[in-house]
Order: structure tokens, then C-alpha cells, then sequence
């Protein structure tokens, strides 16, 4: 009884502070400028099911697609076998399903198969990044605690699927000797190869089968609360975010209303416009961007796939669109600090323009678009480039000298060029 009261208050007190955290990213979230992404809920959820569930933009690069299928799928199914255990910590009982008989054991079996592939996975993963020192592992923004976190998170998973095989193979060898509470069932197809190195007392297994098991459970409630602080935290946010992704064609922009409307004043006298309140500009922190660009920021997992792609990166500029996914997360969580220290009205004096994001990264940007068709979760960082850029020209009237000149040839030629209109057609004399 005193087991099951401990468990059930680590429990409650883990999901307790999960939910606080959880929340705190969903006000963040909803700092953002509201956008409408409720259209097309078929096809949105056609889009969720083939980018995330099906992982299919992952399959680009198809050793790293291999390895990531099996521990998403290992994640995924394992958990099934988590909830066995929440109800026999909470009910004092042992392999509550037992039951299901030959069901139960070819779960069992499969859950063992799957953990050794999660297991071979995450070595593999450590070994491309700290053997092998794939290039898009680094970069300036790879600083020491984003490299930390990709470890913890790796070394975590071996761990816990270790504890789970040694808890199987120490139950297995119980159940051989006959000890009581230690129900017949299970198949273990890989934990049997540990049942020789295992003591043969029964005080030793079962101390070492309850370590286990006390392990693996607490570590899953640790893990679910490191997730709000790490880039993992794309094991909840991909499947929402691919959902309200961008279903335009890619490089299509929006226009402002604000803007249209003179527009079409200076085109035609007659035209009324609707009235419209006039906003910003383009956005020079993150309170100036859409929830999606902010839950954007919380579902990229650093992979390092936009950078790798990126042209401007690859000829040596300072872009990097992971930096900028990066960037936005951390100023975003830096603004909910302060709101939930000082109050929602307070202002730091900082900006994400700027303090953040450099003038020369977003003027390095060729919107290409090559990093929005990478990310394997539909994140957008050129829609945030876009809207700093915007911010920086209309609001500022700040744009480097070759942009100048060439709005102002576009204004005056009807051209990106400074030659006249009437001599457009020059280079076709004689031929």
C-alpha cells in the first residue's frame, strides 16, 4: 500500500507540473496575431495524417527516415505497455493483462523487438553525432545546451529501454523459479538472452525486477516533464502543426488590406474602401507574428534539415533558418517569463529584430523557399524573415542600398533595371 500511495502522488504531482508548464506554452502561443486556419479541415487533416503519422517528408533522407521510424514507432507502441504499468502501480497488481493470453504475449514480444530497435536507434543517432559529426549538427546557434539536449534525450531512451528489457528478463527468470506475485506470461524474445548473467536468488531478482520498473515509470514521468524545456517537445506539437501548416502554394504572400486598398484608391477615384484599422507593418518581435509562426518556433526539433538546403547558408552567409526557428522560440519563452514575473504590460526593451535576428540575416534570405520544403513538419521560417523584412521597409524605411535601387528602378521603369522602358526591347535589334 505504502509502494501504490508513492506512486499515485509522484504521479499526480508529474502530470500536475506537465500541465503548468503545458499551459504556459499555449498562452505563449497565443501572444501571436490571430490568423484563420480552420479552412479545409479535410484536406488539413489528410496533411496531418501523410506529414506526421505517415512521416513522409522524412523519407528524403532515408537512413536517418529508417532509424527515426523506429523509435517513433517504438515510442509510440511501447506506451501501450506503460499503461499496464500505471495500473499496477496504482492497484498493486502485477502484469494486470495478463489475461489476453497468447495476445498478451505477442505484445509483450513485440514491445521487446521494437526496444531493442529504439535502443540500436539512439546509438546510432549518438554515433552520426559524435563520430561521424555530421555537418548539419553544428552550426553557430549549436551551442553547448541544444548538443546537450539532443544527448540527454538519446542517452535517456537507451536507458529506459535497458530498464525495460533487464524488468522483463528478471521477471522471466521469477516466474522460472515460481516466486509468488510473478503471474506466467510473456514472451520474451530478447530479454531471455539476459536471464544467464542475472543473479539466481529471488530476493536479487525481484529487487532488481521493481528497480527496473520503478526506473522505466519514473523515467517516462521525468521525461514528460523535460519535454516542455527541450526541442522534443515536437512529440506533441507536430501533429497540431501540420494540421494548421500553410495550404497555399509555397511562396504565395498575403497582401494587407490596409495597403491593397490605397492602392486601388490611386487606380481608380470612385473606389470606396471598407473601412479597415490600419496595423503594423510586418512584425519586429515576436507579439507581431501569427500564433502558427509561434507554435512554429515550439515544434522545430533542430534537425537541421532548412539550413542544410539553405543557399545562402551553403555559400557561407550568415542565415541559417534553424537559427531563426531558434531565435523565435527563445524570445517568445523570454516574453512569457517576464509576463509571468513582471505582468502582461511589461517591456523589456528587447525585440526580436535585432536583439535576436540580425538586419543581415533576413537581407541574406533568397525566398527560396527550399527550407519551408525540407522541414519534415511543415515548419514556415521564411514567412518570419518575410514579416521582418516587411517591418524593416515599410515601418522603418530600412533596407540595404541595392533593395533601394531597386524599388526605386520599379517605381520609375516598371523595372527591376535603371534603363528606361522605351529601350527594354534594344537588345533584340539586329537579330
Amino acid at each position: 500500500m505504502v509502494s501504490q500511495i508513492l506512486f499515485l502522488l509522484l504521479t499526480l504531482a508529474a502530470v500536475g507540473l506537465f500541465t503548468v508548464n503545458f499551459r504556459k506554452i499555449i498562452r505563449n502561443i497565443r501572444l501571436g496575431k490571430d490568423i484563420d486556419r480552420s479552412d479545409q479541415p479535410q484536406k488539413r487533416l489528410m496533411t496531418m495524417l501523410r506529414v506526421a503519422f505517415g512521416q513522409s517528408k522524412m523519407v528524403v533522407r532515408p537512413i536517418p527516415a529508417f532509424l527515426h521510424f523506429f523509435v517513433y514507432v517504438g515510442f509510440v507502441i511501447i506506451n501501450i505497455e506503460v499503461l499496464e504499468i500505471m495500473i499496477d502501480g496504482l492497484f498493486g497488481t502485477h502484469r494486470i493483462f495478463h489475461g489476453l493470453g497468447g495476445l498478451y504475449n505477442f505484445l509483450i514480444g513485440s514491445f521487446e523487438i521494437l526496444a531493442l530497435t529504439v535502443w540500436l536507434s539512439c546509438v546510432i543517432f549518438l554515433i552520426r553525432r559524435h563520430v561521424l559529426k555530421l555537418k548539419r549538427f553544428r552550426g553557430v546557434e549549436m551551442t553547448s545546451w541544444p548538443k546537450s539536449d539532443a544527448n540527454y534525450i538519446l542517452i535517456t531512451e537507451i536507458l529506459l529501454m535497458t530498464a525495460f528489457l533487464l524488468m522483463n528478463a528478471a521477471d522471466a527468470k521469477l516466474q522460472t523459479l515460481g516466486a509468488s506475485h510473478y503471474v506466467s506470461a510473456g514472451s520474451f524474445p530478447v530479454s531471455q538472452f539476459f536471464m544467464g548473467i542475472l543473479p539466481n536468488s529471488e530476493s536479487a531478482l525481484i529487487t532488481l525486477e521493481r528497480a527496473c520498473w520503478w526506473f522505466h515509470i519514473v523515467g517516462i514521468l521525468a521525461f514528460l516533464n523535460y519535454l516542455p524545456y527541450s526541442k522534443h517537445f515536437h512529440i506533441l506539437f507536430a501533429f497540431p502543426n501540420t494540421y494548421f501548416s500553410n495550404l497555399k502554394p509555397k511562396g504565395a504572400f498575403t497582401n494587407m488590406a490596409s495597403v491593397t486598398n490605397e492602392v486601388k484608391a490611386m487606380l481608380d477615384p470612385s473606389f470606396v474602401p471598407a473601412e479597415t484599422e490600419p496595423g503594423k507593418f510586418g512584425a519586429k518581435d515576436v507579439t507581431d507574428l501569427n500564433w502558427v509562426n509561434l507554435m512554429n518556433a515550439y515544434t522545430c526539433t533542430e534537425c537541421g534539415r532548412c539550413t542544410s538546403v539553405c543557399p545562402a547558408n551553403i555559400t557561407g552567409k550568415l542565415l541559417s533558418p534553424r537559427k531563426i526557428m531558434m531565435d523565435t522560440r527563445d524570445r517568445v519563452t523570454e516574453v512569457g517569463k517576464n509576463i509571468d514575473k513582471h505582468g502582461q504590460d511589461y517591456q523589456d526593451g528587447k525585440s526580436l529584430l535585432d536583439d535576436y535576428i540580425s538586419r543581415e540575416e533576413i537581407w541574406a534570405c533568397t525566398s527560396c523557399n527550399a527550407c519551408v520544403e525540407a522541414c519534415p513538419v511543415n515548419i514556415d521560417p521564411l514567412q518570419i524573415i518575410m514579416e521582418l523584412r516587411q517591418f524593416a521597409v515599410m515601418e522603418e524605411s530600412q533596407a540595404p542600398a541595392s533593395i533601394n535601387a531597386m524599388m526605386g528602378n520599379i517605381e520609375n521603369n516598371q523595372a527591376p533595371w535603371k534603363y528606361s522602358p522605351a529601350d527594354r526591347l534594344n537588345w533584340a535589334e539586329g537579330n
